[in-house]
């Protein structure tokens, strides 16, 4: 089973729910810190959920780093994994990670079993969250709040910053889900091989 197999199933199977609601979007190879890594399947509604996928053409080496990653914007992980690589994860994943083990039937259909729930992240690093903006939307944010001048023209990294200084964490990262899920036809054209025809065109 490799990773396009994999997806393809799991957004039709296990994510196909969240596709028909109006106020989620979901997407594929989400950037996290501005492309050092990125998460295989994020599913944005009141909170951040994230998937990495380990299909049976992958190894485990970038796996500590991308825990590292995951962990400073998700409130909820899950690692989707195939039985070869399952003892192994189980050891290097933090206890609150949720474990969907892949298998497939004598017809070659995927199906998805939970091993173990996930948990909230209680790791979650405003300053990354505020990283999956764009320098427009900072700025858009910070002129609702009242900042003005030159600070807007400064680098990303500063207006990142005033936006943790200026809001608080909740309200900081609900405003950042709206502002994503508000990117309308955002990475369509990379999904639109998974789904079949039960899919609506619209769906997010």
């Amino acid at each position: 089973m490799n990773d396009p197999q994999i997806r393809s199933a799991f957004h039709q199977t296990f994510l196909k729910t969240e596709h028909f609601e109006s106020n989620t979007l979901i997407v594929d190879e989400l950037g996290i810190k501005h492309g050092k890594c990125r998460a295989d399947i994020a599913v944005i509604n009141k909170q951040l959920n994230g998937f990495e996928i380990k299909s049976d053409n992958d190894s485990l080496t970038r796996l500590m780093n991308q825990i590292e990653h995951y962990n400073t914007i998700f409130d909820y992980i899950s690692i989707i994994v195939v039985k070869r690589h399952l003892k192994d994860v189980m050891h290097l994943i933090p206890t609150w990670w949720g474990v969907i083990l892949v298998e497939s039937d004598q017809l070659g259909k995927l199906y998805f079993r939970e091993i173990r729930s996930h948990h909230r992240n209680e790791t979650v690093n405003d300053y990354s969250v505020a990283q999956l903006l764009w320098h427009n939307e900072a700025q858009e944010i910070l002129i609702k709040i009242g900042v003005q001048g030159a600070q807007l023209r400064e680098k990303r990294s500063n207006l990142y910053m005033y936006l943790i200084e200026n809001l608080p964490s909740q309200e900081l990262r609900s405003i950042v889900r709206e502002y994503l899920k508000k990117r309308r036809g955002w990475r369509d054209h990379e999904r639109l091989f998974l789904y079949d025809d039960s899919f609506p065109p619209n769906a997010r």
